[in-house]
This record gives C-alpha cells, sequence and structure tokens, in this order.
C-alpha cells in the first residue's frame, strides 16, 4: 500500500494539526514499515521544509502559499479537475489540514479535528470561516473515509455535516513517549532558564487564541493571588495566534505584568521539561477537537485543572478537576485545591499517569491502517470507534 499524507500543518508548526500529522506520519512508518510512504505540503520557494524524522519521507513541496493553495483546491472542485498528477493512481492520500483536494484516480482519507468554525465564528478570520463554511462538507462528503479524533467532533460532525454514520471512525490522538515523568532537576532547571521560567510556576501551554479562555484563566488567577498564600506565577506559553491582542491588553488591565510570564513559541524538545516543572497545568479552553496539552501534562504527572468543555472530558476523565470554563470562581478554586491539597496532588498524579498510557500514537498508528485497509478493498469503514 501507498500512502501520502499532506504534511503542510506540521511543515509549518500549525500547533496540533502539525502535531497531529508529524506524530501519526512517524507512528505509521513504525508500525507498518512494509508500506511506501510519501507527503505534500504547500510552501513558497525559500520556506520551511520537514524537520526530522519527517525529512526521511519522500516529499513534494507545492509551491504556493496556503491562501493560493486553498484557492487552487477550490477551483479545481467546482471545474471537476482531478489533482491526480500531486498523488500516483491508486495510492491513499491523508488529508490533515482541514483540506482535500479532488482527486479521480485515488482513494482518500479526510482527518476532522473539529468544528470551531461553527460554534465559535467569532473567534476565526473571516476568510478561514467563509472557506470552511463553503468547503468542509464538500470534503467530508467527499472522502471515502473520515477519521475524527474524539467522540465529540464525531457527534459535531453527524449532527452538522449529515454524512453517513458508519463513514466516520473516532481514533484518539496520543502523547509522545518524551512527555514523562522527569527525575532530571538539572535539566527541567535548564529549560527554565532558557525560557525565563520563575523556580515555581503554574502553567498553560498552547497557541494564544480567543478560544482558549485566557482571559478567564486569568481573571481566576488574579482571584487566587487575593487570597492569603504564597502563590506561583502564571507562564503562558506558546506562539501567538490569532486575535491574541486582548490576551496581552488583560493581563495590564488586572495589574498581572509582574506575576504573569510569556515564553512564546516552546522548541518541541523543550517542552516536556517544561511540564515537568510546572506545579499544576491549567487548561480552560473553551472548545477542542481533541486537546493535546492536558493529555501531555498528564503523561508528566503534573497535577491537571480543564474545562469541562467539548473533547476535554474525554481525554482527562476523572483524573483532573473539570470546571465549566466560564465560571471564574470555580476555576480558582478549583487551582486553589489542586495547589494546596498534598493527597488530591498525589491522587491526581497517580490518576493522569495511568490514564495517560491509554493514549498513544502506537494505537493510534494501527487504528488507522486498518482504515486505510478498508478504503483500498473498497469496503468502505464500518463504525468502529475507540472510546476510554
Amino acid at each position: 500500500m501507498h500512502i501520502t499524507m499532506d504534511i503542510s500543518p506540521a511543515v509549518h508548526r500549525h500547533a496540533g494539526l502539525g502535531r497531529y500529522a508529524a506524530e501519526l506520519l512517524t507512528a505509521l512508518m513504525a508500525a507498518a514499515p512494509e508500506n511506501e510512504y510519501s507527503a505534500v505540503y504547500y510552501a513558497p520557494e525559500g520556506s520551511e521544509r520537514p524537520a526530522p524524522p519527517l525529512d526521511q519521507v519522500p516529499a513534494q513541496a507545492l509551491r504556493v502559499g496556503a491562501k493560493p493553495w486553498r484557492m487552487s483546491v477550490l477551483l479545481a472542485d467546482y471545474l471537476g479537475i482531478g489533482l491526480d498528477r500531486w498523488v500516483r493512481a491508486g495510492d491513499v492520500f491523508h488529508g490533515t489540514d482541514h483540506l482535500l483536494p479532488p482527486f479521480k484516480h485515488s482513494r482518500t482519507v479526510f482527518t476532522v479535528h473539529d468544528l470551531i468554525y461553527l460554534f465559535y465564528p467569532q473567534y476565526h478570520l473571516r476568510l478561514n470561516r467563509w472557506f470552511l463554511t463553503l468547503m468542509l462538507p464538500r470534503f467530508l462528503r467527499r472522502a471515502d473515509a473520515v477519521i475524527a479524533v474524539s467522540e465529540h467532533t464525531r457527534r459535531d460532525v453527524l449532527r452538522h455535516m449529515h454524512i453517513p454514520e458508519q463513514k466516520i471512525t473516532v481514533i484518539y490522538e496520543g502523547a509522545n513517549p518524551s512527555y514523562r515523568p522527569l527525575n532530571d532537576p538539572a535539566a527541567v532547571a535548564a529549560v527554565r532558564a532558557r525560557y525565563g521560567v520563575p523556580e515555581r510556576y503554574i502553567l498553560f501551554f498552547s497557541t494564544i487564541e480567543p478560544r482558549k479562555n485566557l482571559a478567564a484563566l486569568l481573571g481566576a488567577y488574579q482571584a487566587l493571588l487575593a487570597r492569603p498564600g504564597a502563590w506561583p506565577d502564571l507562564v503562558i506559553a506558546g506562539r501567538k495566534g490569532w486575535l491574541y491582542a486582548p490576551v496581552f491588553a488583560r493581563v495590564q488591565a488586572l495589574g498581572l505584568t509582574e506575576r504573569v510570564r510569556f515564553t512564546d513559541w516552546v522548541a518541541e524538545a523543550d517542552a516536556p521539561a517544561l511540564m515537568n516543572g510546572a506545579e499544576l497545568f491549567v487548561y480552560p479552553s473553551l472548545y477542542e477537537g481533541f486537546g493535546l496539552p492536558p493529555l501531555e501534562a498528564m503523561a508528566c504527572g503534573v497535577p491537571v485543572v480543564a474545562s469541562s468543555a467539548s473533547s476535554i472530558p474525554e481525554i482527562v476523565g476523572d483524573a483532573g478537576l473539570l470546571v465549566q470554563p466560564t465560571d471564574e470562581a470555580g476555576l480558582m478554586a478549583a487551582m486553589q485545591a489542586a495547589l494546596t491539597d498534598p493527597a488530591l496532588r498525589a491522587n491526581m498524579r497517580a490518576r493522569g499517569l495511568a490514564r495517560a498510557k491509554r493514549f498513544t500514537w502506537e494505537a493510534a498508528a494501527h487504528a488507522t491502517l486498518k482504515v486505510y485497509a478498508g478504503v483500498v478493498d473498497g469496503q468502505g469503514v464500518k463504525s468502529n470507534a475507540r472510546r476510554v
């Protein structure tokens, strides 16, 4: 079997989508080395190239930017033109970037990560919202099989996109093995120094954008600081996404500039140590298709306070404290409890480590290979969602 994957989000470091493409393709090659693998990605001349280990995969760069590439797919779709020159006849093409070009002679698998643009349109750029509204339903109908990264995403797709239930398979993402408890204080200290992080800190780690609900986290943190106690600083790690300016303005308005640290982008190799150094991981997101960061924090043995919205309860389960994301008082109380109750912290650590073991990229790869086999056989894919 020959498999071609769109690794554009990995090449361009598009947060969760990029991690998904890179981790899954790496795991697929390890799980089934007898297959042939190749990749495509959009990139203007002279821009980023695949990083290890994806640089070992035969890859073809489409020398266009993201928006021209999307427009070419749109035009090809409406003109009935197949873009098979990018993929060999009979290949399986796996779209990972909410983009599925029209192919006439190839089988296709499409991963749907979320429907954020539909539920929170105000948090999407207008052009992205327009494109997804117009094209995502077509991509889902066109694909021979659809992978949803959570049961919540599957339900959203069935409710709003009206595609056959048997076409969708739920395959959870996983935590990279590098996310584990580190008994190396020196390595943690070196990473802290690299990013200007204090010795004691509460950590949020993700792209800075409105749906991550940092406004509520900042309000809850201000309320925590008003309580008696020696509270850790708050570290917000991750690159700026879209519509990020209000987060920085709120830090100023709440008078938190001395207690809130921003690291900007963190290298993948440094992320596990940064996670390990945290006393608490907080993730109050309004909506997640999957939600890798709380899983990775649990895998590192860090207590997790997270949102009770969307897919996050599927991932965290009873291993963390779940709070309605707009409940700042509840969020503050959960943070206070997790920071001050030693028995609760020990219980959360043990439960988190055990739960994280249920989510692996190896398992995701094997389940994905079954989806590929189903479309190659032309039998479609029966519903075989993996639930935790």
